[in-house]
């Protein structure tokens, strides 16, 4: 194991910590498990360091792909837990974004980057938003706050990245349907949680697919 890697252990294990306490804090707090937010989000960024250290992702591109890691741990487990998605995050998420995605379009393709990341914000948060529209029940506002930011490092990725995300997320929207149905749970009343899906179809783009270069 490299010093990168075992810095991105600790650092991922605090940064796991971090996303936690904040989860803590604010009008409506969502209070989860936070060595295991820890545990999980120091994996994560681990996996994402051998990614770049096999030069599958450029070093531009580890800022996003990192924050994207930060905000999908601490968010999976309040939907999971509380049925929520604290605004402390989901807002949070656009401007930590974004200073990711301004580094990756400085560094990196440019322009075409920041073009594509603002149509994929818009894009993705835009149906998102429609969804609820037309049916409340199906999906939380924090869904589509959460969708407006993840929209746009999906569409940095590319327009295949916003489609393979929407239908990976359904998949497992689908599966915590079906497993709750199975059990015969009262703990999603209220619905299904669509975050986890997202966060995680958002997460395996973010890692394991090619990041365009151009256009």
């Amino acid at each position: 194991m490299t010093v990168s890697i075992i810095v991105l252990l600790v650092a991922g294990a605090t940064a796991g910590l971090l996303g936690a306490r904040l989860l803590r804090t604010g009008v409506h707090p969502a209070v989860v498990p936070a060595w295991p937010c820890a545990c999980v989000t120091a994996f994560l960024w681990a996996v994402t360091g051998l990614r770049w250290q096999a030069g599958a992702l450029p070093g531009w591109w580890l800022p996003t792909a990192l924050g994207v890691a930060f905000m999908a741990v601490p968010l999976v487990a309040a939907d999971l837990r509380h049925r929520r998605l604290p605004d402390v995050l989901t807002l949070g998420a656009w401007p930590l974004f974004t200073m990711g995605l301004a580094i990756a379009a400085w560094c990196g393709p440019g322009s075409p980057l920041a073009v594509r990341a603002l149509t994929g914000a818009l894009l993705f948060g835009g149906v998102h938003a429609a969804v609820r529209a037309v049916s409340p029940g199906s999906l939380g506002a924090g869904d589509v706050k959460l969708a407006f930011a993840l929209g746009a490092v999906l569409g940095a990725l590319g327009w295949t990245a916003l489609v393979l995300a929407a239908v990976l997320a359904a998949i497992v929207t689908v599966l915590f349907a079906a497993a709750g149905a199975l059990r015969r749970s009262d703990s999603w009343r209220s619905g299904v949680p669509h975050g986890p899906g997202m966060l995680a179809a958002a997460w395996l783009l973010t890692v394991f697919q090619a990041v365009r270069p151009a256009g």
